[in-house]
């Protein structure tokens, strides 16, 4: 807005001034609005839960009440609601439990007996007997040890022959290298399952007699990925690529000597199994210098379903250029403009119940409970009852969204929300075709979560190659953690497995050490 003088300002008729200070109020709002925003985003609770902003509201996933006049749906048996998990800190214990399960640990009996001669002081020769034992249960721990194991290799020459033969030995992890599956497994688990930085990680091994410098870790690293783990990587791959649904996210990450300007962006992407398949889940991680759909196309290769994400351009493009491939949006997104919206106002504002903020979210959360009914049923029977009772609510959430989108300023969160809704309605819509399609895209925002956070302890990748060797070890940690493997043992089970098959070509070995294994759940689940 132009700067007015004092003399410019008294030229003005009675309508401009009133326009003009109409326009400052809705800028000063917006303005508000954004400042708001920006202080819940900084300090704020990050839930979108109702109850977070009217304690009163019970969670949005949970809500039942929450429709257009109370009497919309009435023909449907309500949810039940799921008691409300109470944290308290209280050292009474629950009768007849310990406090914490110790069963998977080794036991070791250690006894504590009097001997014979201070028996007999006490009660005399044969003047006593001796009772159940007092036993009680103490979890110990030794801190980590580290060994030098020096394998010596028999060789043996013939007497009449021109031969040389060597005893069988293990092969060898890394040509010339001190390092074992078992020490590169505690390095891979603690980095990219701890978050451990390998500095700290470096000064953990110096002070139990293990002096290896953080270049030979990440150079060990890099090497494992790039000869043996990336094995089981290209075929994890091979078999998302033959789900029927993918869920798909992105984020930035830096890598410092990528080629390009100082500052610029990459993208490490995620990629997994639908929500629904736990029985073989699998989540990969892709690092990219870009974010272009181009870089998803290629991942994703010959993959003919559904792919769930966010409403970035670059997906849409892969949906309008590719006939094999529908995507699916996200109401997760859907909701966070209007839960950022009822955020900026406060839970203690009056009248914060009667914006189309807080109404968008109620008939989200009434969306979101009648779909929360059927997560155990068949795909099947999922798509019929979404389509029998999901269908009716999501068709009067865009009726009502299409009505009112008009009666709200064009520049805040809640207009934003309506244009992000009624823009991606047909994607929105996709889950309703397909029992197999989860309601949002918040199982892979939970698997890049790790990245984001453990980001933060390195700051940047240094190169692509070790970026590459992240993206497998992440994609290997977390997808052993959703099939409920150790994750150590895994690295370890992989680092001594792989090497003793490299001379199979067609690798037939690795559907044996994929993480569903009978064999691999056998030495490495929890």
């Amino acid at each position: 807005m132009t700067k007015l003088s004092e003399e410019q300002l008294n030229s003005l008729t009675k309508a401009e001034l009133v326009n003009m200070l109409m326009r400052l109020q809705d800028s000063v709002s917006i303005l508000e609005e954004r400042i708001a925003v920006m202080n819940v985003n900084s300090f704020g609770c990050k839930t979108e839960k109702l109850s977070a902003i009217n304690p009163d509201q019970i969670s949005i996933f949970n809500e039942i009440e929450a429709v257009a006049d109370g009497t919309e749906y009435a023909d449907e048996e309500p949810a039940i609601e799921p008691e409300t998990e109470e944290i308290t800190y209280t050292r009474k214990k629950a009768q007849g439990k310990r406090g914490t399960d110790l069963s998977a640990l080794t036991k070791v009996e250690i006894m504590h007996e009097l001997s014979v001669e201070e028996l007999i002081a006490a009660f005399g020769e044969n003047g006593w007997r001796r009772l159940p034992d007092q036993v009680y249960s103490k979890m110990e721990v030794e801190p980590a040890k580290y060994w030098v194991a020096e394998h010596h290799i028999a060789v043996y020459a013939g007497k009449n022959k021109d031969k040389i033969m060597k005893a069988k030995h293990p092969a060898e992890l890394l040509n010339n290298s001190i390092a074992s599956a078992s020490v590169v497994a505690a390095i891979l688990n603690g980095k990219y399952s701890n978050a451990m930085p390998l500095y700290r990680i470096e000064k953990e091994m110096a002070a139990n007699g293990a002096p290896v410098s953080r270049q030979d870790m990440a150079n060990w690293v890099i090497r494992c990925s790039e000869r043996y783990l990336v094995l089981l990587y290209d075929r994890l791959q091979e078999l998302l690529q033959q789900e029927h649904v993918i869920q798909a996210d992105e984020t930035p990450c830096y890598v410092s000597k990528d080629g390009k300007s100082a500052g610029s962006k990459s993208e490490m992407w995620v990629y997994r199994t639908g929500e629904y398949n736990t029985e073989k889940p699998i989540i990969l991680y892709d690092y990219e210098s870009g974010r272009a759909a181009a870089n998803a196309i290629k991942f994703l290769g010959s993959f003919k379903g559904y792919l769930e994400c966010d409403a970035y351009g670059g997906y849409r493009s892969i949906d309008r250029n590719n006939e094999n491939i529908s995507v699916c949006c996200c109401w997760a997104h859907a909701r966070r403009r209007f839960s950022d919206a009822v955020k900026a106002y406060g839970k203690t504002t009056p009248g914060v119940q009667d914006t189309l903020a807080y109404r968008a979210l109620e008939k989200i959360a009434a969306i979101y409970n009648a779909d929360e009914k059927f997560k155990k049923l068949s795909p099947d029977e999922r798509k019929k009852r979404r389509q029998t009772t999901v269908k009716r609510r999501v068709d009067a959430f865009f009726a009502w969204a299409k009505e009112h989108q008009c009666d709200t300023g064009k520049q805040d969160k809640t207009w934003a929300g309506f244009s992000y809704c009624i823009n991606n309605e047909k994607h929105l819509r996709m889950f309703l075709e397909d029992g197999e399609i989860p309601i949002d895209n918040s199982a892979t925002e939970r698997a890049i979560r790790p990245f984001t956070v453990f980001r933060k302890t390195w700051k940047l990748i240094d190169t692509p190659s070790g970026a590459d060797a992240s993206a497998v070890m992440y994609s290997i940690v977390q997808t052993a953690k959703a099939n409920s493997l150790n994750v150590y043992k895994y690295f370890k089970l992989l680092l001594e497995e792989i090497p003793k098959h490299m001379d199979d070509t067609k690798l037939r070995f690795i559907d044996e050490l994929l993480p569903w294994s009978p064999a691999v759940r056998d030495i490495c689940s929890k």
